[in-house]
């Protein structure tokens, strides 16, 4: 078995209406912090950390979260996720997420940002209860280098597997090469800088809330661009093109709002960091 820079697992089940662990494990260059409530709902927040700031040449991570019936969750990260220079191999993170009878979980890591020279690959699989809800984001910026010069980094590799009651329902693939792709141009980037990826999966999901969502994002503007696709499965894709991190953000936040209004009829806890 390949030897893992950091591992982490986390099972949590519901108790009389409250979401606890029922199994917690970490090792290596991943941490998970212990659960906060954000409100009187039962639902818990976790935060992951990674200890040594960032990922390096090699690093290779596992993680694994489970929602047992009736589980309801928030997970977010602590900070950005950094991936350093990598002059001989990739960084690779894979992420199994098991979503049983009824759980709810809201996946909100904070953006990517990919060094100069930086590879990267991370491969999500969903596995859920055709009554189970998901939320989850993404952001992917130009990354970071010296001289301030925008997608200097060689490779990110975005790789989402959704699959209900045991059957692979909608994969997603967003590969990002900047010596071989023209990011800035049509059929790309469209001459913005960062791209924002929103997926909701839930039985409740309809043409009406699609529209609503739609006119929650719309503003006549060059700002930003946005699109959302209707998904095989009762669900929805949203992406965003923009120039800044908290621009993106802002928008998957009003359509958090719109959601959990309709759904809970209360707003979502804050969780930023700064």
């Amino acid at each position: 078995m390949e030897q893992m820079t950091g591992e982490l697992q986390l099972r949590l089940e519901d108790k009389q209406g409250k979401t606890i662990a029922k199994d917690v494990y970490f090792q290596g260059a991943l941490k998970v912090m212990r659960p906060i409530y954000l409100d009187d709902s039962g639902q818990v927040c976790y935060y992951i950390l990674n200890p040594g700031g960032g990922y390096l040449d090699g690093d290779r991570y596992s993680m694994s979260f489970t929602l047992d019936k009736k589980a309801q969750a928030t997970i977010t990260t602590q900070g950005s996720t950094k991936v350093y220079r990598t002059p001989t191999d990739f960084a690779y993170q894979e992420t199994e997420i098991i979503l049983n009878d009824r759980s709810y979980l809201e996946y909100l890591p904070d953006p990517l940002i990919a060094y100069q020279d930086a590879k990267y690959k991370q491969k999500n699989i969903f596995r859920m209860d055709s009554t189970s809800s998901l939320l989850y984001t993404d952001i992917i910026t130009p990354g970071w280098s010296p001289k301030g010069d925008h997608f200097s980094y060689e490779l990110v590799q975005l790789i989402n597997e959704f699959h209900i009651d045991g059957e692979l329902k909608v994969y997603d693939h967003l590969k990002l090469a900047p010596a071989d792709q023209l990011l800035g141009d049509i059929g790309f980037l469209e001459g913005y800088t960062h791209l924002g990826s929103m997926f909701v999966i839930d039985e409740k999901v309809d043409d009406g809330l699609i529209d609503r969502l739609y006119e929650t994002l719309y503003e006549k503007t060059d700002s930003y661009q946005i699109g959302l696709s209707k998904l095989p499965v009762p669900g929805v894709a949203i992406r965003v093109f923009g120039n800044s991190t908290q621009l993106i953000e802002g928008l998957f936040s009003k359509c958090h709002h719109l959601i959990m209004q309709e759904w809970f009829g209360k707003r979502p806890s804050p969780l930023r960091k700064y």
